[in-house]
């Protein structure tokens, strides 16, 4: 979700806080897991929302997005998750009347705070094609996904937040892909936005520097084409300008003494 809404919350854990970070992450990554392989032809929307509602709250946790407002004068974000189809760059609403085609490409982003109360909130996404896709879209989909692990790769006590965007822009960049530039990565843990942002471009050395047990969910976003976005009259929706199509991915991820530990696994 944007980074306008950030509260401002260390970024830095304790080790029983990553402890729990890393118990609710697990367990959301297997509901992703389970949301992505009911994403089909003819599935709506809707319905993977209600599935990810029931496996979030059957697991002890709290569907974080649900009732979300970015900002305060906006009107509260009604899923438990975001899908995003084809064009739609992030924070797609799930609607009956959204139901899913052979060839989409879906971006699915879910977060939990586990446990329910008083628990550590954990984010993460992905995109899959539905049936068939072209190769185009599975160009685009395997560019970022590798994006996301070349970012992980880069996270390290003392490496910067400008480490982190040039390898997702390097990477995008092989593919001619167009980076997001106005939605960004963010600190997670005791809300679902905190500082630092994390921007999918950068420089190298540049920015904030990472210190051990922090805990930031890093989120490349590209398309086929340009990286300007609009947003739709739902106020929550993000689209690609050009109508080319998008693709998302994101884990939540603890600065460890020796690298990253991906905290949004199985």
């Amino acid at each position: 979700m944007v980074a306008e809404c950030m509260k401002k919350k260390s970024p830095v854990k304790t080790p029983r806080e990553i402890e729990l970070l890393r118990r609710g992450g697990r367990r959301l990554a297997a509901i992703l897991r389970d949301i992505a392989a009911a994403s089909r032809p003819g599935v709506s929307t809707a319905e993977l929302d209600e599935m990810a509602t029931r496996m979030i709250r059957d697991s002890g946790g709290d569907p974080i997005f649900r009732g979300y407002r970015i900002p305060e004068t906006r009107a509260p974000f009604t899923g438990s998750i975001c899908t995003s189809v084809n064009d739609e760059v992030v924070h797609g609403i799930p609607r009956t009347d959204k139901i899913l085609s052979r060839g989409d490409v879906l971006s699915i982003d879910i977060g939990m705070r586990w446990p329910a109360r008083d628990g550590m909130v954990t984010d993460t996404a992905l995109t899959i094609g539905i049936g068939t896709i072209s190769s185009d879209a599975k160009r685009l989909i395997d560019a970022v996904r590798e994006a996301l692990d070349e970012a992980i790769a880069v996270i390290r006590p003392g490496a910067t937040v400008g480490d982190i965007g040039y390898a997702v822009e390097r990477r995008l960049k092989q593919d001619r892909l167009g980076v997001i530039r106005d939605l960004a990565g963010h600190g997670v843990g005791y809300e679902l936005h905190e500082p630092p942002m994390i921007p999918n471009f950068g420089k190298p050395g540049a920015g904030l520097r990472l210190e051990e047990n922090m805990v930031v969910a890093v989120e490349p976003m590209a398309t086929l084409g340009g990286w300007r976005i609009m947003l739709d009259d739902d106020e929550w929706t993000f689209r690609t300008a050009d109508k080319t199509l998008a693709a998302h991915f994101e884990h939540t991820i603890a600065v460890t003494r020796a690298a990253a530990e991906v905290l949004t696994t199985v």
